[in-house]
């Protein structure tokens, strides 16, 4: 059982992989669509975990780019129930001190749904306890693409001057990923995060979104806070 206010090694960025809501819906007879709405609730109930387990971002891969190739139902599916979250989890986000942005494209999405995440941006941006951030229409390799024809007006040219053209690019923000959660059983980034994960630690499990808990969460943060990491570096036990 997730154990309240367990004091953090340091402060993190976790980024999750949702995967498996369909598999987890086909394999109970159920439609798709119910798999989408079960990852939801598994998603309110990591959000209100994270800030307890040092987390102070939180990313979630809510709708990749290339998801555009499902069916459309099921794609309107899962923006819709993005949409209702907004509406409904907004004030509740203010109350916690989370502020949520959104990062991805936002000219295929639709009209109701952008003014949503812009209302929803603007309501919470003073939240300083997590840093939420929802991966709407997401491609890393067309964000990086889209900072780096911008980046050619940049008269610094440097790795922090473009992690800040990229930053502008995806509107939520750039920050290094410290730990990557992928559910379902792959073992692939899918085009999330590539550059904010140079040097992430990854866990991938078996369990499907719906399935995961705080709890797993939890697991996972400590797995996380048991390993040495170096960047390329000696570990500290032997660079002296």
């Amino acid at each position: 059982m997730l154990q309240p206010n367990i004091p953090p090694s340091r402060s993190i960025h976790v980024a999750i992989i949702s995967d498996g809501n369909g598999r987890w819906a086909t394999s109970r007879g159920l439609p798709r669509s119910a798999g989408h709405r079960a990852g939801a609730q598994a998603a309110r109930a990591v959000i209100e975990a994270a800030p307890r387990l040092g987390i102070h971002t939180l990313t979630l891969f809510a709708l990749s780019s290339a998801n555009w190739k499902r069916p459309p139902s099921e794609v309107a599916g899962i923006l819709r129930i993005v949409h209702e979250y907004l509406l409904t989890e907004t004030s509740h986000c203010i109350d916690e001190g989370i502020r949520l942005s959104v990062i991805g494209r936002r000219d295929r999405i639709p009209a109701t749904l952008r003014q949503a995440i812009t209302d929803s941006e603007a309501a919470t941006a003073h939240g300083t306890r997590l840093h939420l951030r929802l991966a709407i229409d997401y491609s890393a390799r067309n964000a990086i693409y889209n900072a780096a024809c911008r980046f050619y007006k940049v008269t610094e040219l440097s790795q922090e001057s473009f992690s800040s053209v990229l930053s502008e690019v995806l509107r939520g923000g750039s920050t290094d990923v410290d730990l990557l959660i992928r559910t379902g059983g792959e073992q692939r980034l899918s085009d999330f995060l590539l550059w904010e994960c140079a040097f992430a630690e990854f866990v991938f499990l078996p369990k499907r979104w719906p399935d995961f808990t705080a709890d797993d969460l939890q697991s996972a943060v400590q797995e996380f806070n048991h390993r040495e990491r170096t960047r390329g570096a000696l570990p500290d036990a032997i660079a002296g």
